[in-house]
Order: C-alpha cells, then sequence, then structure tokens
C-alpha cells in the first residue's frame, strides 16, 4: 500500500470546499493506502505519492519543489491556470470584434482561492477581505464564477473592465443543443476520465442549473491540451464550435459544489483506479 500526501496552501483547508479529492481520498484509504493532507511545505512527511492541491490560480514556487522531492508526483507542472494562460478567445478594446463578450475573472473561480488565503492569513488580510467584497466587481475584480456577465458587444462592456487586471473579456462562444446551452465537462486522473455534456437555460452554464448530463467523448484536441498543460489531474470545461475545441476553464483543484453524493461517487470511484499509474 502506498503512503499519499496531498498539499494545501497552509492558510486554506482540504474541507474548505467540496473538492473531487475528497472522496477520491476516502476510496484510496478504505483500499488500505495512507492519506496525509499537509497544510503548507514546511514540514516534510514520508510519502510515496504527493499531490499539488493547493487551490489559487498561480503556486507559490516552494510548494511546487516540495511536491517534487516525493518519488512520484501529481500536478507538479501546473504551475498557473489562469485564464491568460490558455484562453485563445481573448478580446482586446479596439481590435475589431463586433460579437458578443463575456466578461471573468482571470484567476481561477471567481478568485476564491485568493480570497480564502488574504481572508486567513492575518487581521489586516480580513480587513482587505472585507472591503474588497463591498466593491463592485468592476473595481474588486472578483466575482462569482457563475455570474460572468454576457455583452452583446465590447462597446457595453464597463470602462472599468478594460484597465482591471484581474478581469478578462472573451468572445462569447456558446453551444446550443436545440433551446439550450451546453458545457461539457472533462474530469481526469491519469488514464481515468469521465466526459459529459450538460444543458441548461441560462447561457453560463453551471452544476445547479443542469437540465440534463449526457456522457460524451474526449476529442483529441482536448487530450493534446492536456498534454501541453502539463495536467495529471483535473477538470477542464470547454464546448465544440464548428467541431473544434473552445475550452472554458480548466482546473487542478476541482470541487463538486451541491451535487448529490449518488452522482459523483460513481465518477470518483472511476477516477480513484487513476491512482494505479502512478504506483
Amino acid at each position: 500500500m502506498s503512503r499519499i500526501i496531498i498539499l494545501v496552501h497552509k492558510e486554506a483547508s482540504f474541507t474548505d470546499a467540496l473538492y473531487f479529492m475528497r472522496p477520491i481520498s476516502q476510496l484510496w484509504q478504505e483500499q488500505g493506502h495512507t492519506v496525509t493532507v499537509l497544510q503548507g511545505p514546511d514540514k516534510f512527511v514520508d510519502g510515496d505519492i504527493a499531490i499539488l492541491h493547493v487551490d489559487l490560480t498561480v503556486v507559490p514556487d516552494d510548494y511546487i519543489h516540495f511536491v517534487r522531492r516525493y518519488p512520484k508526483s501529481i500536478n507538479a507542472g501546473v504551475k498557473d491556470i489562469s485564464k491568460r494562460c490558455f484562453s485563445t478567445n481573448q478580446v482586446a478594446l479596439g481590435d475589431g470584434y463586433d460579437g458578443a463578450v463575456i466578461v471573468k475573472t482571470d484567476r481561477n473561480c471567481g478568485g476564491s482561492g485568493e480570497s480564502v488565503v488574504t481572508r486567513n492569513h492575518s487581521f489586516v488580510g480580513r480587513c482587505t477581505h472585507a472591503v474588497r467584497r463591498r466593491l463592485h466587481w468592476t473595481l474588486s475584480g472578483e466575482m462569482v464564477s457563475g455570474n460572468y456577465p454576457v455583452f452583446d458587444s465590447v462597446n457595453d462592456v464597463p470602462r472599468r473592465v478594460w484597465s482591471n487586471s484581474r478581469l478578462i473579456v472573451e468572445k462569447f462562444l456558446p453551444e446550443r443543443l436545440g433551446e439550450f446551452y451546453c458545457l461539457r465537462t472533462w474530469v481526469f486522473l491519469a488514464d481515468c476520465e469521465s466526459s459529459s455534456m450538460c444543458t441548461a437555460h441560462r447561457p453560463v452554464v453551471k452544476g445547479a442549473d443542469f437540465i440534463e448530463r449526457i456522457p460524451v467523448d474526449v476529442p483529441d484536441e482536448l487530450r493534446q491540451m492536456r498534454k501541453d498543460f502539463d495536467f495529471d489531474f483535473g477538470k477542464f470545461d470547454y464546448v465544440m464550435i464548428d467541431g473544434r475545441v473552445v475550452l472554458y476553464d480548466v482546473n487542478r483543484t476541482p470541487t463538486l459544489g451541491d451535487t448529490p453524493a449518488d452522482m459523483y461517487m460513481p465518477r470518483a470511484r472511476v477516477l480513484a483506479e487513476g491512482l494505479k499509474a502512478f504506483l
């Protein structure tokens, strides 16, 4: 049996959210593996496999160096998942694009991971967090990812957005199935995976809005993207437009939100088998 280390940020917690890795790691424990969660890279604990599970957009170098000390590591090559690093649909003011656009946070998941770290760091951090929460999203650069606004054209985007480095403007490229909007999701650990397409009435598709979940194949183009980004474990959100992948989001610490256990546990069991690739 293996000794598995899960490294999280020192100001965060593995129980801050219902991370997909939690039920997966519980299954590993049921199989007889030892799972140890470390908050921060200050104390080395012997192990066979280390998982970088830092819920920040950009992981500090000392965390990456820490997991690379172990015989095997998962996601040690995934330092930066900001949208500017992978988005091919960015729009700049004055570039002539005249279609609908969507404004997102450059940080992963609306910047929620950074908010947790700031809030927990110190009294000053808590004050900063409280002040930032009161600001309009065009100033704070933070918002709930399911509430990303869609505008008919760049002319409708608030001027402050263009000067806020925490925000990014992208072409709004939705996939439609009849009256519904679609979102395709691929979660994976090594060669084990789950892939589906969800439909909803809202343009920005999130878990609480799903009408139907349909199994779909993973396109080769997306598999190549994963290889290029050096992901061992994670979740990619995307759509298909004219036979090509439009990547919406990449995440090394995916969460399950309000998904009931009877829906996520079958997928967790599939992904848990991916551990064998590192043994």
